[in-house]
């Protein structure tokens, strides 16, 4: 055996493992495009961005705040203000009646955003679960390469070894010729 077409050999089959490696690399790019294409959220209608702002603004301290504010407002002026001529007197009825509608209309329109945040919930977890199953193939079809590598691997050593063992022979061969 030739010990340059061996090490040549080494060299042509790391090559190979680099294009490879190159190869995997540009697979998992397009993985991660096709996952960001499902992420995307451009199918939403009007009102289902609307329910979204709602229940987005709904959870919100600026509208706990805000609603304080306008109940001590309401408050002040039928109780201070507008005594005589109160458009809602003391037990608030009508005040009542707002905060009811209120209610009634947020608590759907906040469900029915919980619900579509569900749907992207359950398409992220499709998408993490596409992505751990290809993580899984990867490592699988990484092992056996791996397993190839090192057979073959050993082979080229005993290769080598055997044609090294050759060279010393002949050239102990050679000093006690002399």
């Amino acid at each position: 055996m030739d010990l340059k077409k061996l090490i040549l050999d080494e060299q042509l089959y790391a090559n190979k493992m680099h294009d490879l490696v190159k190869e995997s690399l540009k697979e998992e790019n397009l993985l991660s495009a096709k996952l960001i294409e499902l992420e995307a959220d451009s199918g939403s209608t009007f009102g289902q961005k609307l329910a979204d702002g709602i229940a987005e603004f709904g959870g919100s301290w600026t509208f706990i705040i805000s609603f304080f504010v306008f109940f001590g407002l309401w408050i002040l002026a039928n109780i201070l203000f507008l005594r005589s001529h109160a458009f809602d007197p003391y037990p608030f009825i009508l005040l009542n009646l707002i905060l009811s509608c209120i209610a009634s209309l947020q608590a759907p329109v906040i469900m029915m955003s919980q619900n579509r945040q569900e749907n992207k919930d359950r398409r992220r977890a499709r998408s993490d679960y596409m992505v751990n199953l290809k993580a899984e193939m990867e490592v699988r079809g990484l092992h056996s390469k791996i397993d190839i590598l090192i057979a073959d691997q050993m082979k080229n050593l005993f290769e080598i070894q055997q044609a090294q063992l050759e060279l010393l022979q002949k050239i102990e061969n050679k000093i006690n010729s002399k």
